[in-house]
């Protein structure tokens, strides 16, 4: 009889256990700690304190806790609002590698805490969070219709400004009203009579043993449908050590994201415009040494390519 025991003792250990399906339920830890007991009841105890990004088998489910595997073979519960779904996870992740690659058109801080979202919508999967005055990298806005309240059938649309941003390790959407705008220190003094929502440096001068950041600022006046409608783009006068305006143009409708370029030492950006019959182009400008120089259009918001070189005047028809 023990030896029989025995038998259907390992047999169920090593063979029916080896023979069920594994959990095909993956997740991520949501917040920067979470306890893992060893039982969803009031009475419990710790088992392992998982930290954000951790990795885990998701292997039941209850309404309000999850029984998870953990790395190291070990099983035990946790809240369920502690756990992101992997499909989730991977948009974070994608949206921090694409973030990667691209020019920040703002920064800014929460004033307290924030949640990010993996796209600009209240109903988004929340897929982080930022904590007070945490600085974020802005990288896009987006206004977006708030969903209507039931029973507000008539009500007029809320729309909602979301911003695209970077904190640390972590990318997302946020609420634009969570965040405050951070003007750096140096040309903080000319936002105070314009709306500026964003800057970019172009590149930077030499003013005797210290490199400084020439801008260019966009600002946004009268309108939310546009990113911004006006631009400015400040040099540096070193004989004065102030910020000098060396160029500025408004009644622009446009996008972001602005790119900047070096072209053979040179700095070029492009800015992403909608035309009056509402086409998509875009403007193309090359700072030399202080002066702005219009380059020309592009069709479109994608293309890298840069505006045809108009065609010099008496040259057609010439031998």
């Amino acid at each position: 009889m023990l030896v029989l025991a025995a038998t259907a003792a390992a047999y169920y250990r090593f063979v029916r256990r080896a023979a069920e399906p594994a959990s095909t339920e993956i997740a991520y830890i949501l917040p920067e700690s979470a306890p893992v007991s060893d039982s969803p009841a009031e009475i419990r105890l710790g088992v392992a304190t998982l930290a954000e990004g951790d990795r885990v088998e998701v292997l039941e489910r209850t309404p309000h806790w999850a029984r998870v595997r953990m790395e190291d073979g070990r099983s035990g519960w946790l809240e369920a609002d502690d756990l992101l779904d992997a499909a989730s996870y991977e948009k974070g992740r994608r949206l921090l590698v694409e973030l990667q690659k691209e020019q920040p058109q703002a920064a800014g801080h929460p004033g307290g805490l924030a949640n990010l979202r993996v796209e600009p919508s209240r109903e988004a999967t929340q897929i982080g969070q930022l904590a007070a005055n945490q600085r974020v990298d802005i990288f896009d806005r987006q206004l977006v219709d708030r969903p209507t309240a039931p029973g507000a059938a008539n009500a007029e649309p809320v729309r909602d400004v979301w911003y695209l941003v970077r904190a640390g390790r972590e990318a997302g959407w946020v609420l634009g009203r969570l965040i405050s705008l951070d003007v750096p220190d140096a040309i903080g003094r000319y936002a105070q009579s314009f709306n500026m929502v964003g800057w970019l440096v172009l590149n930077a001068v030499q003013d005797g043993e210290r490199q400084v950041p020439q801008y260019l600022v966009v600002d946004r006046v009268g309108t939310q449908e546009f990113d911004f409608n006006h631009i400015r783009v400040f040099t540096w006068w070193s004989k004065r050590q102030e910020y000098v305006t060396a160029y500025v143009e408004s009644n622009l409708d446009g996008h972001f994201p602005i790119r900047v370029r070096q072209i053979d030492g040179m700095p070029y950006f492009r800015l992403r415009l909608v035309g009056k019959s509402g086409e998509k182009f875009q403007k193309v400008y090359r700072l030399d040494d202080t002066i702005v120089r219009p380059v020309g259009t592009v069709e479109g918001w994608e293309s890298d390519a840069m505006p045809a070189r108009p065609e010099r005047r008496g040259r057609r028809g010439r031998r």
